[in-house]
């Protein structure tokens, strides 16, 4: 189905670019935090067993998973507020003007690789960041499988919060398992940074763990974020980009 945005750009709903991980019950599931891997497990009880393929009339399985730890997921302020807001109520509209930017972290003498303000592009549209997506590079395969506990993952240094002010961002999108340092004694300076906790928590998001094929080129795009319906600070979810085409 094609959609206008105005008499000479539109997109193409049947058309979607998903930057989600499925979640999978097995080890090849990409984790972070020292979670196990998921478990998908029929419900069993002495009238019968949910699982056609040990003889049940149905399939009727428990998933046992963590939104911050078993893929794209996205969050709320709830993640690092007393009050556990929840990421239902928080998120009301679902497309945004987004903007694909791919950077390569710095290393440091210590051996972190970060993120800097002055590595993204000085010419980003800020009438298109309202969501801001980031692909980290090198843009590996194992981004899909990896499990990033105890590997001290790349991160946002929060200089970027320059950037990300500047544009407007209440978006934020990344490939990453967190956007702070992995052990940080628990600061996660850049989460309250962006939540703007704890003098007054906003309405933006952050969404980790997403996954952007080489494919896709950095610009502009019509970003579609659906999340399941969690009453909780985080909830998986499948952000999709769409491409601005112009008419004739």
């Amino acid at each position: 189905m094609r959609f206008y945005l105005n008499e000479s750009a539109f997109i193409e709903t049947n058309e979607p670019l998903d930057l989600s991980l499925p979640l999978q019950a097995n080890e090849k599931n990409v984790r972070a935090w020292y979670v196990d891997p998921p478990r998908f497990e029929p419900v069993r009880t002495k009238e019968f067993t949910a699982s056609v393929a040990e003889g049940g009339s149905t399939n009727f399985r428990d998933i046992y998973f963590n939104p911050h730890g078993h893929g794209t997921h996205t969050e709320c302020c709830g993640h690092i507020t007393p009050e556990v807001f929840s990421i239902n109520d928080r998120l009301k509209t679902y497309f945004f003007k987004a903007t694909l930017v791919s950077i390569q972290p710095e290393k440091l003498e210590n051996g972190d690789d970060v993120i800097f303000a002055h590595q993204f592009p000085t010419d980003l549209d800020k009438t298109f960041a309202e969501a801001l997506v980031i692909r980290t590079l090198p843009n590996q395969e194992d981004k899909h499988s990896k499990n990033y506990s105890a590997t001290n993952p790349p991160y946002l240094d929060i200089s970027c919060m320059e950037i990300i002010h500047a544009l407007g961002v209440h978006h934020l999108l990344i490939d990453l398992p967190s956007v702070d340092r992995e052990l940080d004694e628990g600061k996660l300076v850049f989460h309250h940074s962006f939540f703007n906790v704890p003098e007054q928590p906003n309405f933006k998001t952050i969404t980790e763990m997403i996954f952007v094929s080489d494919s896709i080129s950095d610009g502009n795009y019509i970003l579609e974020l659906q999340f399941a319906p969690f009453e909780n600070d985080a909830s998986p979810s499948r952000p999709v980009l769409y491409m601005i085409q112009k008419k004739g």
